[in-house]
């Protein structure tokens, strides 16, 4: 029974491990791997194999040393504006247009619409794209807010939503709107602050 139990333990840590090589969020990688790792970890010194515990501690400091830098290191956020025609724009729809509908099934670009455009930076890395317009006098209504796998640790919209917030006061905005039946999405949503309002309607006041 006791070998039973130590085989089970090998294939939920090879599990987890497996899992984590899935993930398009380095945040996310890190996590998984880490509890992967440590179960391995365990498993290497419960049937006394020396070289399994080792390399798997290894892993383990690597994913720890990793997170704390990932979680302390400051990021220097910044926008860049963009227009309509921009190639770059046009290209960054394009390349990421699977993902985009996946978080945003209905959007299409539509140039002319948008009266806010900007792409978001982390450390002059471009991270995701902003695109919304003018509803009514008061009302910032949100068309894309998409963020690149790799950062989606909510630290964008936090930038977006509450560093620029003065900013979209400034231009006389009140409160920013958006719409979605994504659930990954809507989860997004509620984490930076907005409340559902109506089916598939979220408000954020500013």
């Amino acid at each position: 029974m006791e070998i039973d139990i130590l085989g089970w333990i090998g294939y939920i840590a090879s599990g987890v491990i497996a899992v984590s090589m899935m993930m398009n969020s380095i945040v996310k990688f890190r996590w998984i791997n880490l509890i992967g790792a440590g179960t391995f970890a365990i498993y290497g010194l419960l049937i006394n194999a020396l070289p399994v515990f080792v390399l798997n501690g290894f892993i383990v400091s690597v994913d720890i040393y990793f997170l704390f830098r990932i979680y302390t290191k400051s990021h220097l956020f910044d926008t860049l504006e963009i227009r309509g025609d921009n190639k770059y724009l046009l290209k960054f729809i394009n390349y990421h247009q699977d993902e985009i509908q996946k978080f945003f099934p209905d959007f299409v670009y539509k140039p002319k619409m948008n009266t806010v455009s900007f792409f978001v930076l982390r450390n002059m890395a471009v991270t995701g794209l902003f695109l919304a317009h003018r509803e009514n006098e008061n009302t910032l209504n949100v068309g894309l807010d998409y963020v690149i796998p790799e950062y989606r640790d909510h630290k964008n919209g936090k930038y977006v939503y509450h560093r620029l917030k003065e900013r979209f006061i400034k231009e006389g905005y009140k409160k920013v709107v958006s719409k979605s039946s994504a659930s990954k999405h809507i989860k997004y949503l509620k984490k930076i602050g907005f409340e559902e309002k109506s089916d598939n309607l979220f408000v954020k006041e500013l």
